[in-house]
């Protein structure tokens, strides 16, 4: 096997002098006047004043609880005891089924429906942190008539007054705008709202939609079709600017778990068929991660790649064709949504042409309610409004005043309406241009219905009143259609009853409940007719720099922006948190004479903004990739001010790529907040990865070799014995995509702490798992992995050593467990930690004051106060719940039962926990691959978390294979 370099930065990969300094300092994030002598006696004299006072007033005391008990108490709720149920989110419309943990009646906790195709029990990290915006104070909670507090009543008299008006010219100047509508009971409602007022118009917007996805799919057949792709069929994928493996995309979460368990299938048997991943792209993206071999260049120039891609002719082009052809009906061509429509037919084309169609790719009708070409939608609406001709417009979700193309000057438009109405989760930008404001219901505490990527359909039922007595969608078309006295769940209810008119509509009904799945409603699958390819795109401006748009990887267009859990949320490429940046290649960067940090200012088609510069490894040269999300106004305390309006460039004719941008250097100096950079295991080999062939010629690859490497279970002491249970966990490499989903279900599940930008920047965030990001090769082209890093839970813990008062300690079953009432916070057991997997709590990060967020923390894990360390407990709850349950059952726990919450999460199943006593337990079935190595094994420390490297498998016949 080849020796591989990993580095996390250029500085770090020249082993620049900043760089040895950086690594030779143990504490890289002390302030700089530290330094000096004097300097350190000044802090001394303010330690000890500090001390002082802190004597004086003993411990930080945490906030006296009222506890109220039942006055009389629901027989189905056993205090401790939580309850789970289903229920369904959309992201871009598309519904995803899940299983919501409450305790006492409270939601806490999401975690995926197995039953559910889109999620099959996995999550995304948006998924995870949306219990979070229920309960955010910043929620909208009031109605607001031109900012001025008002009532339900006053608005319903208003609206139907201008409902009325507009009946009696059937609907004339009657507007409606949504989002992506795949709501069966919604698009009903719709439909007989545009029935009842003819000459109304409803129009849709979402500003990350299927866009590309529906314009291709025209272009090639002349009408909307949906695509679903079957990667567990596939053994060879060409993407174009597809990141296929993004949870947040349309299907993402079973594109992840189908794709991923090919691969891990094939790394368990060497006899099986390796798949293998090409992909053409700008930015780098967890799917370009994963690829064996990554085409960096422009997203303009991808289009160009297909082409010669379909002809097959020159390297590396014939290569892969001829790959693809060897794999006919077993292969998939991809276009992403970042492309234009032609490159997605380019990708239908080259499927049918390779007997894919039927196979690996299938077709059906669009799950869109209404499907239509968002774009032109939402120009003509403001042409209309531009023009007059709206009278009354509402607004049903979204954010069009933030978020619209700037060339559709939209806020501009808007305020021609005479009566503008907004239903949302917050007071936003829109909200604040509208006469009306109304707070939205959460999805936890809504009545609802959606349909799935495959059109399946599911329930969204809620489990609490809203907190806020906010309204949904199907209330507001109730009050157009003047039905105010239906309820959202009796306009859902009656919907799939009308659909269901047999006499077992009860048992139908509990039943999809039960399941969150509505059985039967799946689209069949359909034979599209031949795909039309349209000529190619006339030549495009080559001068001045390429400016790419993506959702950002953690808010995504920017509807989550005032999420903390989210903020704080490494993004995959740079493990940059708190804010958006313009990426730039180190090419680029070289030749416009900039640099990390640098202020510029961005100038596309006369709009300009200025943000900040990360010269980001992968990038393509001569291209910026900028991300939504931030640059709100009206977003919460939490975004407000942060980053800049990527929006604010965007053209309605280039939603995600745009050429001839100027970049010019404002200032210097900027500081981002990264965590790649704080725990750092310097001079090691966390990571190990070989080829299928090298794999095959030595399995043993990841089992170090050479001197100063121990032998196993080298120890002048007997090792101690386990009787009743030995846990551990195996993470396999091959499967992990670095999405994320296992640090906020982490986060979600353990009570941890939002720190802020500036206690990150010092190294002070407290995520009890992280995702660490390693390139190897060139800078100019590096493979980029990704690795999650818990507590190993060491069977000779460092850490344990060096603890004065016994808070860290050893159970009978291999824990390492922290005794927080023991802790007095002398940080000996992080210094001692080889894999730095231990937090401090520096400040009383957890917020004790604002009472709505008591809600979303789990009543089974302890809210640490400041001064004790934090790590990950291997989700001790969740482990004694299952031993009590067992104990209970007079059986032994069960393989799989106990389910961390980073593996339940994952969607590409990489992490499995259980019993290393149980020789058939899945954990222990994992560490027998001769894949399995631990971290940092010269050391001896036996950790009982432990790695499957990760294999790939290049096309030998490409250069750099």
């Amino acid at each position: 096997m080849n020796p591989r370099n990993y580095w996390r930065s250029f500085e770090e990969l020249d082993q620049s002098e900043e760089f040895r300094q950086f690594a030779a300092d143990e504490f890289v994030h002390r302030i700089p006047a530290e330094a000096d002598a004097a300097s350190r006696r000044k802090f001394l004299r303010l330690m000890g004043a500090s001390m002082a006072l802190a004597g004086a007033t003993a411990c930080t005391k945490q906030p006296k609880e009222t506890i109220v008990p039942y006055v009389r108490q629901p027989e189905e709720i056993v205090p401790g005891n939580p309850l789970f149920y289903a229920t369904t989110v959309t992201e871009a419309g598309l519904g995803t089924g899940l299983l919501v943990e409450s305790h006492e009646g409270r939601p806490t906790k999401i975690e995926g429906n197995p039953d559910h195709p889109a999620s099959l029990g996995a999550t995304s990290p948006q998924m995870q942190a949306s219990v979070l915006n229920l309960y955010d104070p910043d929620r909208s909670q009031t109605v607001l008539h031109d900012g001025i507090f008002d009532t339900w009543e006053r608005f319903t008299a208003a609206f139907s007054g201008a409902r009325d008006l507009a009946g009696l010219k059937k609907g004339e100047g009657l507007r409606i705008l949504t989002g992506t509508v795949t709501s069966p009971t919604l698009a009903a409602q719709l439909a007989e709202f545009l029935e009842m007022f003819p000459q109304a118009k409803w129009h849709q917007w979402d500003p990350c939609g299927r866009h590309s996805d529906y314009a291709g799919s025209v272009a090639a057949f002349g009408a909307p079709w949906n695509t679903i792709y079957h990667f567990e069929r596939a053994a060879r994928i060409a993407s174009f600017d597809a990141d296929f493996l993004d949870p947040a995309s349309p299907g993402g979460l079973r594109s992840t778990r189908d794709y991923t368990g090919r691969r891990r299938d094939a790394a368990q048997d060497p006899s099986s068929e390796f798949p293998r991943l090409y992909i053409a792209e700008s930015t780098p993206s967890i799917t370009g991660g994963m690829a064996e071999h990554r085409f960096r260049m422009r997203s303009r120039e991808v289009e160009s790649f297909a082409d010669k891609l379909m002809s097959g002719n020159g390297d590396p082009y014939a290569s892969i064709m001829k790959d693809l052809n060897a794999h006919r009906g077993e292969s998939i061509v991809i276009a992403g949504e970042y492309q234009i429509p032609r490159v997605h037919a380019l990708a239908h084309a080259m499927n049918q042409a390779l007997g894919n169609t039927g196979k690996t790719v299938v077709y059906t009708d669009r799950v869109e309610a209404n499907p239509m070409d968002q774009t032109a939608s939402l120009a003509a609406l403001a042409a209309d409004m531009r023009a007059g001709a709206v009278e009354t417009l509402l607004i049903l979700g979204g954010n069009p005043v933030y978020d619209a193309p700037a060339d559709l000057d939209f806020v501009g438009a808007l305020q021609q309406v005479k009566l503008r109405a907004h239903l949302g989760l917050y007071a936003n930008e829109t909200a604040e241009w509208c006469h009306w404001h109304l707070p939205e219901a959460h999805y936890l505490e809504s009545w609802s219905d959606a349909r799935a990527w495959d059109g399946t359909a599911s329930i969204v039922q809620p489990l609490i009143a809203p907190i806020y007595n906010g309204k949904t969608s199907h209330e507001l078309l109730n009050l157009l259609l003047n039905r105010t006295d239906l309820s959202a769940h009796d306009t859902v209810r009656g919907f799939w009853q009308t659909q269901n008119k047999g006499a077992d509509f009860e048992d139908f009904w509990q039943i999809s409940l039960h399941d969150g799945v509505v059985a039967g409603t799946t689209f069949p699958d359909k034979t599209p007719p031949a795909a039309n390819v349209p000529p190619a795109s006339a030549a495009q401006q080559t001068a001045g720099i390429e400016i790419v748009f993506r959702p950002d990887p953690a808010v995504g267009s920017g509807a989550d922006s005032n999420n903390g859990w989210l903020q704080e949320l490494p993004k995959p490429p740079n493990k940059m948190t708190w804010e958006n940046a313009v990426w730039i290649s180190q090419a680029t960067a070289q030749r416009l004479a900039i640099d990390t940090g640098d202020v510029v200012e961005l100038a596309l088609n006369g709009r300009k903004l200025q943000g900040a510069v990360w010269v980001q490894a992968g990038q393509a040269d001569e291209s910026a990739a900028i991300h939504f999300g931030y640059g709100r106004k009206r977003a919460g305390r939490v975004a407000n001010g942060i980053g800049f309006n990527a929006y604010s460039v965007r053209d309605s004719k280039a939603l995600w790529h745009g050429a001839g941008a100027e970049v010019k250097r404002i200032s210097r100096g900027y500081s981002f907040a990264t965590t790649q950079y704080t725990q750092n295991m310097e001079e090691r080999d966390p990571f190990r990865v070989a080829t299928i062939e090298e794999f095959r010629a030595r399995p043993g690859f990841a089992q170090p070799e050479g001197e100063g490497v121990p032998p196993p279970n080298l120890t002048m002491f007997p090792m101690w014995q386990y009787p009743k249970h030995k846990w551990g966990m195996s993470i396999d490499l091959t499967a992990c995509t670095g999405c994320n989903a296992c640090m906020v279900a982490c986060q979600a599940e353990n009570n941890i702490a939002v720190v802020g930008k500036e206690e990150v920047a010092k190294g002070r965030h407290m995520n009890w798992i992280r995702v660490d990001r390693y390139f190897s090769g060139p800078a100019s082209e590096p493979e980029m992995y990704f690795q999650p890093v818990p507590c190993m839970h060491c069977e000779d813990a460092l850490c344990e050593l060096v603890c004065p008062v016994a808070a860290t300690v050893h159970s009978g079953e291999g824990l390492n467990e922290m005794v927080y009432n023991r802790c007095v916070g002398t940080r000996y057991c992080s210094n001692n930690c080889p894999y730095k997997v231990r937090r401090f709590n520096f400040l009383l990060y957890s917020d004790w004051n604002t009472q709505s967020l008591w809600g979303v923390r789990n009543p089974d894990v302890t809210v640490r106060s400041r001064g004790v360390m934090e790590k990950c407990s291997y989700c001790i709850q969740r482990i004694n719940a299952a031993k009590i349950k067992a104990e209970e059952q007079n059986r032994p726990v069960r393989d799989g039962e106990i389910v961390t919450a980073c593996q339940q999460a994952c969607p590409a199943e990489a992490i499995v926990f259980g019993d290393l006593n149980d020789p058939n337990s899945k954990v222990a079935r994992r560490k027998r691959q001769q894949r399995d190595y631990g971290l940092l094994e010269e050391l001896n420390t036996h950790p009982r978390t432990t790695y499957l490297a990760r294999l790939r498998n290049p096309n030998p016949e490409i250069g750099g294979a």
